[in-house]
C-alpha cells in the first residue's frame, strides 16, 4: 500500500530523493563544479527539467553568495503542445511543485528560483552569459531539446558547462539527435560521456579535458576511453563500482547506526536536526567509548561515585 502524501517519510539522505542520478555522474557535477570555484569563475546555475529534486538539491550545495540558481519545470501545470502533455503525463504524474519544494527544503534553508512552466520561458528570465552551469533533464522531445540547448548557449559565460541528460538512451531519440546535431552544426564541445549525459562547452575543451583526463587516470574506480569522431576527441567514462561523493544529510538528520530519526507518532520527525548530524553522532559514539574505557580503568569506588553524578544529573533534568 502506498503511504498518503502527509506521512510519507521525509528524505534523509540524497539517494532517498526519488530521481536519476548516477554516482558517477554525482562525481561529475562535483569535479566540475568544484573546478570551477577553485579558479573563482562567478556565474550562476541553471537545471532545466527538475523531476524530484535529486540533482537540483546537488546543484544547490554549490551554490556561492552573490550567485543566483534558477529551476524550471512544468510541475502540474500544461505543457505548451499535445506531444510534449501526453510525455508529462506518462512520465511525470507524481511530479507536483509542492514535492519538489519540501525534498529540496528538506537540505537547504532556501528555495531556488523556481519558473513553472515550459522551459521556453528561460531564455526570456534568465540573463544572457550569466551561468557558469547549465544541466537540462526535460523534455525528451527533438523540438524542445534543439530549444533548451539554444538557450543554455545563450546563458553560459565564457568557459561555462552544460550537461544534457539521456543523450542516448533508447527511449530518446530526440535527444540524442538534437545532441549530436549541436556538436556537429552548433558548435558544441563535447568534453566527456557519462552512461546517462554529454558534458559540453561552446568554448575550447582542451584545457579543461586534460585536467579531467589526469584526475580519472589517478582513480581506480572508473573506466576510461578515449576516441576521436569528427574533428572532436570523445572522453568516455563509466563506473567501476564508484561511490556517491559524500553529501550532507538532510535537515531530518540520521542515527549513529545510519537509520532515520526519531518520529513522533504521526510517522513525521519529531524535530528537525541540523546538517551536521554524522558529527554528533561520532562524538556521542566517542564519549561513551571514553566512558567504557574510564570505567575498566579507574577504581571501583571512583567509578561508582562517577555513575551517581551521572544519574543525579540525569535525574535533575527530568
Amino acid at each position: 500500500m502506498t503511504a498518503a502524501p502527509d506521512t510519507i517519510r521525509p528524505p534523509r539522505r540524497l539517494d532517498d530523493v526519488p530521481g536519476w542520478f548516477p554516482v558517477l555522474d554525482q562525481m561529475l557535477f562535483k569535479w566540475f563544479l568544484d573546478r570551477q570555484e577553485s579558479a573563482g569563475m562567478p556565474g550562476d546555475l541553471l537545471e532545466v527539467g527538475v523531476y524530484m529534486g535529486k540533482s537540483a538539491i546537488f546543484l544547490g550545495d554549490h551554490l556561492r553568495q552573490g550567485e543566483r540558481y534558477t529551476v524550471c519545470d512544468l510541475f502540474e501545470g500544461d505543457a505548451p503542445d499535445g506531444a510534449n502533455q501526453a510525455e508529462s503525463t506518462k512520465s511525470y504524474s507524481a511530479l507536483t511543485r509542492k514535492v519538489f519544494e519540501e525534498n529540496y527544503l528538506s537540505f537547504h534553508d532556501e528555495l531556488p528560483r523556481v519558473l513553472p512552466g515550459p522551459s521556453s520561458l528561460v531564455p526570456a528570465e534568465v540573463e544572457p552569459r550569466s551561468c557558469r552551469f547549465v544541466h537540462i533533464d526535460a523534455s525528451h522531445l527533438y523540438e524542445h531539446v534543439h530549444g533548451d540547448i539554444g538557450a543554455a548557449r545563450d546563458a553560459l559565460l565564457p568557459g561555462g558547462i552544460v550537461v544534457l541528460d539521456d543523450f542516448r538512451s533508447e527511449h530518446t531519440p530526440g535527444v540524442s539527435i538534437a545532441a549530436w546535431e549541436a556538436v556537429l552544426n552548433r558548435g558544441l564541445h563535447p568534453i566527456c560521456l557519462s552512461t546517462q549525459k554529454l558534458y559540453g562547452t561552446w568554448d575550447d575543451p582542451e584545457a579543461v579535458q586534460e585536467e579531467l583526463l589526469a584526475a580519472v587516470r589517478e582513480r581506480d574506480d572508473c573506466h576510461l576511453s578515449v576516441q576521436h569522431a569528427a574533428g572532436h576527441r570523445i572522453v568516455r567514462l563509466k563506473s567501476k563500482n564508484m561511490q556517491a561523493p559524500p553529501f550532507p544529510v538532510s535537515r531530518y538528520g540520521v542515527d549513529s547506526l545510519g537509520a532515520a530519526g526519531p518520529e513522533d507518532s504521526s510517522g513525521r520527525p519529531s524535530g528537525p536536526a541540523s546538517a551536521h548530524s554524522r558529527p554528533a553522532a561520532r562524538r556521542t559514539r566517542t564519549r561513551t567509548r571514553t566512558r567504557r574505557i574510564a570505567a575498566d580503568l579507574l577504581p571501583p569506588v571512583l567509578t561508582r561515585a562517577l555513575r551517581s553524578a551521572r544519574t543525579a544529573r540525569r535525574a535533575a533534568t527530568r
